[in-house]
């Protein structure tokens, strides 16, 4: 099947970026200048609590920042209403969050029924997504959220999270509750999807495979702070300092090896 026609993806930048909550001794993001090219699948890596996923956040005003300025396509992120914000932004984490009482097709069509499309529109956009994420609409549209398994329903959240066309996607540790082989599959998917759509994401996890098998550029975060911005190749042979060079560890060459392999496409 044909990829589903989709706009490019959106340039996204921080510029200056500081996040800090409340009276905390230490900000939670610091002074972050980093873009991520309009199509590019990019990383955010780093140890739990480093400022990951609040700066992930800012771009689709989740979390509000103290200071400095984010901006998609060179327009800032605070001349538009948050809600409408969101609603151009695709949006997947950990937890799905599926509407438990809502069919899969109902799910993955929340945001373009909210946006007004007309139903033929919507109806052809669920079959054409369900078709993408591997899942046989004729099998999965009219399930509910229980009938589904773990990578399932990770994936009709991918599908709702792009049903609207989104120019950037944003992913906030999506997999990490899912078993080691339905994690691969979806690593898979999610990379095949990114080739086919060239939709900006940026996505956030721990773990450095799952960092290298799908990035184009990995942002290495440490205490709030970007350390390292690469390519996955250069992380390994050229870690920017100490705290790099331990987070990939003595695997460097192994890892190095495996980045030659292509994900298996599914």
């Amino acid at each position: 099947m044909e990829a589903p026609a989709h706009a490019p993806g959106a340039r996204v930048e921080f510029r200056g970026v500081g996040v800090r909550y409340g009276d905390a001794a230490a900000p939670a993001v610091s002074n972050v200048d980093l873009t991520v090219a309009a199509g590019t699948f990019a990383v955010l890596l780093g140890p739990s609590g480093c400022g990951k996923s609040t700066l992930l956040r800012t771009i689709n005003r989740l979390v509000e920042p103290t200071s400095g300025t984010v901006l998609i396509d060179g327009v800032d992120v605070r001349d538009r209403e948050p809600t409408q914000l969101r609603r151009g932004i695709g949006y997947a984490i950990q937890a799905v969050g599926l509407f438990p009482h809502y069919t899969v097709a109902r799910n993955i069509a929340v945001v373009p029924a909210l946006l007004g499309w007309e139903r033929a529109r919507i109806e052809t956009r669920v079959d054409e997504l369900l078709s993408l994420m591997k899942l046989e609409p004729s099998r999965y549209r009219d399930r509910l959220p229980r009938q589904l398994s773990g990578g399932e329903a990770q994936r009709v959240g991918v599908a709702r999270a792009l049903a609207a066309e989104p120019r950037v996607l944003l992913m906030d540790e999506p997999f990490a509750a899912v078993d080691a082989i339905v994690r691969a599959s979806l690593q898979d998917q999610i990379a095949r999807v990114h080739r086919e759509l060239r939709t900006t994401i940026v996505f956030v996890t721990h773990d450095v495979d799952e960092a290298l098998r799908l990035a184009d550029r990995v942002v290495v975060m440490n205490a709030g702070r970007v350390v390292q911005e690469a390519p996955p190749a250069d992380l390994l042979t050229a870690p920017a300092d100490d705290f790099v060079r331990s987070l990939v560890g003595v695997d460097a060459e192994t890892r190095q090896l495996a980045l030659e392999r292509p994900l298996i496409e599914r």
